[in-house]
């Protein structure tokens, strides 16, 4: 899980837009994990944060937000810009019932304000737009572990993490793949002292 409390000297803070997209992406079914979004106290837990009030939601909605949450995937997946242009153009199709009006009321601020669609899948449409909009979006990835493929986000200043986890995910990638390199190589080594 993505926390923004936790900072070392290599990492910066999570924007709460970027935990918020991450939990709800992490909510679907992976790693022997059942979808979050079938279970009345995790759905509220993970929609709280787009504003869905305490209580189980219309099936209608839980539709949506699956679909928006495999467009999401879909993108954080992409391989290639061209995979990601047509993902983007999924999306948007997608929240397209979704529309705001600039609020100028606060003089020297704009906010954007839902006037119509579904006010959790705006509010989704709202934090995806803001890291894309500062440039982070594309620290969104999914765990280089095929097995996990948890998404989080690489807080690293290069982009360049692989793992959710070095020390679970990460740590036992690379002793797999050591030991396969040595059981094909045929030798074995000896160790003299």
């Amino acid at each position: 899980m993505v926390t923004g409390a936790t900072r070392t000297d290599r990492e910066m803070a999570v924007p709460a837009a970027a935990v918020a997209v991450v939990d709800l992406l992490n909510s679907r079914p992976y790693a022997n994990m059942p979808d979050k979004l079938d279970d009345p106290e995790r759905v509220a837990q993970v929609l709280r944060p787009f504003g869905q009030e305490d209580g189980v939601p219309s099936a209608q909605r839980l539709d949506l937000v699956r679909a928006v949450r495999s467009d999401l995937l879909a993108l954080v997946d992409a391989a290639d810009p061209a995979d990601a242009a047509g993902g983007w153009a999924a999306f948007s199709g997608r929240v397209s019932a979704v529309t705001f009006q600039q609020d100028f009321s606060v003089p020297g601020q704009v906010e954007l304000r839902q006037v119509a669609g579904d006010p959790v899948v705006g509010r989704i449409t709202q934090d995806v737009a803001a890291l894309v909009g500062a440039g982070d979006w594309s620290r969104l990835r999914l765990c280089a572990n095929d097995v996990c493929r948890e998404v989080f986000y690489d807080t690293t200043r290069n982009r360049s993490r692989r793992w959710h986890s070095y020390e679970y995910c990460g740590n036992r990638t690379n002793v797999a793949a050591y030991r396969a390199r040595v059981a094909g190589s045929g030798s074995t080594s000896v160790r003299q002292g």
